[in-house]
C-alpha cells in the first residue's frame, strides 16, 4: 500500500521491472485512489490485478469499496507508524509506489504486506457488521450464555468473513505462482501475520442492563481492536522481524531463520529476506527519498533525533512563531473563548 491517496492511474499502468514482486503494492495503491468500484468495467481498469483477482472483483463488486477503504486505512497507518523514522512510508509518483524498498524482500516490505492484508480484512469485517454488505452480517456463531455469566448478544464482528476474503483476494497472486519462491513464501507469511494481528487482539465489549443503570445482567459481543492497535502490534513485529532463508523439510519449502541461533519465528511474526538500505541519501531510482529537509528532534537520542535522522550530516535550526489558544474560559451557556498566544519555537531540519 502507499501513502496519501496513492498517486494516479498513470503510475500504475507503467511497465514493471522484471523479477521484482510488488504488484501487491500496485493494485492496493490503485484501489486506494479509485473513487468507487461499482461496475465490472472498473475491475478491468485496475491494472495491478491478475486475472483471478479481476474475476473476484467482478463477482464481489459490493465488497470492493471496502477493499478500497482497507487500502487507504493501511496507507494512513503505515505513514503514522513510520512518521519519525528515516523511511516514513512516503509514496512516489513512479512505479513501484514505494520503489525498490518494497520490491526487495526488506522488513519494510514485510510491514507493507502485513498492514495491507490487515487493512482489507478489517475494512471488509467492518462493512459486514455495519450492514453494508448483503453477503455477510454479524457473526451469529457467538450466541448463548458464557462461563463468565454474561449473555452473548449484539453484533459480534464477523472477522471470519473478513479474514477469508483477505486470504482469497490478497493472497491469490502469490498462490498463483505456486508459492514456492522465497519471496512468495515471505509475502504469504506476512499477509497472514497482518491478519493474526486482528484475530489475536479481538476483544469483548459489553453493555449493562438493569434498574437505574445497575448491572443486574449484561450482554456482550466480540469486537475488533481499533486499527491503531493493529498498527502498533505490527510495528513491534517490524522492530523484531526475523531474517529468513528458504529450506526444505521433506518436499516442502519453508522459511527458517538465517541465523540458526535465533528461535524459530511464529505465525504472528514478520519475516524478511534482504537487508534494508540506510535511507539516508536521495536515490529516486530505488525509491529512497533521503532525509534531507526532514524535521528532527534535537534532544532525542532515538531514530527521530537529529544525529540519527540526519545521518551525521548536521541540521539547520530556524525560529518560527506559532499561535496557540490560551487563557481559555467557559462562558454560560455554552462556549469556550480563548485568547491567541504567540510564542517562538525552534525547528530543526536535516541538511
Amino acid at each position: 500500500m502507499s501513502p496519501k491517496a496513492l498517486s494516479s492511474l498513470a503510475l500504475i499502468s507503467q511497465p514493471f521491472p522484471p523479477n521484482q514482486s510488488c504488484c501487491h503494492c500496485r493494485y492496493l495503491a490503485k484501489l486506494s485512489s479509485v473513487g468507487s468500484i461499482s461496475e465490472e468495467e472498473t475491475c478491468e481498469k485496475l491494472k495491478g490485478l491478475i486475472q483471478r483477482q479481476v474475476q473476484m472483483c467482478k463477482r464481489n463488486l459490493e465488497v470492493m469499496d471496502s477493499v478500497r477503504r482497507g487500502a487507504q486505512l493501511a496507507i494512513e497507518e503505515c505513514q503514522y507508524q513510520f512518521r519519525n523514522r528515516r523511511w516514513n512510508c512516503s509514496t512516489l509518483d513512479t512505479l513501484p509506489v514505494f520503489g525498490k524498498v518494497v520490491t526487495q524482500g526488506t522488513r519494510e516490505a514485510a510491514f507493507v504486506y502485513a498492514i495491507s492484508s490487515a487493512g482489507v480484512a478489517f475494512a471488509v469485517t467492518r462493512a459486514c457488521s455495519s450492514g453494508e454488505l448483503d453477503k455477510c452480517g454479524c457473526d451469529r456463531t457467538v450466541q448463548g450464555g458464557s462461563p463468565q455469566g454474561f449473555q452473548w448478544s449484539g453484533c459480534s464482528d464477523n472477522i471470519a468473513y473478513g479474514v477469508a476474503f483477505s486470504q482469497s483476494f490478497v493472497d491469490v497472486r502469490e498462490r498463483s505462482k505456486g508459492a514456492s519462491s522465497n519471496r512468495a513464501l515471505m509475502n504469504l507469511h506476512n499477509n497472514e501475520a497482518g491478519r493474526k494481528a486482528i484475530l489475536n487482539n479481538m476483544r469483548v465489549e459489553c453493555k449493562c442492563h438493569g434498574v437505574s443503570g445497575s448491572c443486574e445482567f449484561k450482554t456482550c459481543w466480540k469486537a475488533m481492536p481499533p486499527f491503531r492497535k493493529v498498527g502498533n502490534v505490527l510495528k513491534e513485529k517490524f522492530d523484531g522481524a526475523t531474517e529468513v532463508e528458504q529450506s526444505e523439510i521433506g518436499s516442502t519449502k519453508v522459511l527458517v531463520p538465517k541465523n540458526s541461533q535465533f528461535k524459530p519465528h511464529t505465525d504472528e511474526d514478520l519475516v524478511y529476506l534482504d537487508s534494508s538500505p540506510d535511507f539516508c541519501d536521495h536515490d529516486l531510482k530505488n525509491g529512497v527519498l533521503g532525509t534531507s529537509g526532514r524535521q528532527c528532534n534535537k534532544t532525542s537520542k532515538a531514530i527521530d533525533g537529529c544525529e540519527l535522522m540526519c545521518c551525521g550530516r548536521g541540521f539547520h535550526t530556524d525560529e518560527v512563531e506559532v499561535v496557540e489558544r490560551c487563557s481559555c474560559k467557559f462562558h454560560w451557556c455554552c462556549s469556550v473563548k480563548c485568547k491567541p498566544c504567540h510564542r517562538v519555537v525552534e525547528i530543526h531540519t536535516c541538511r
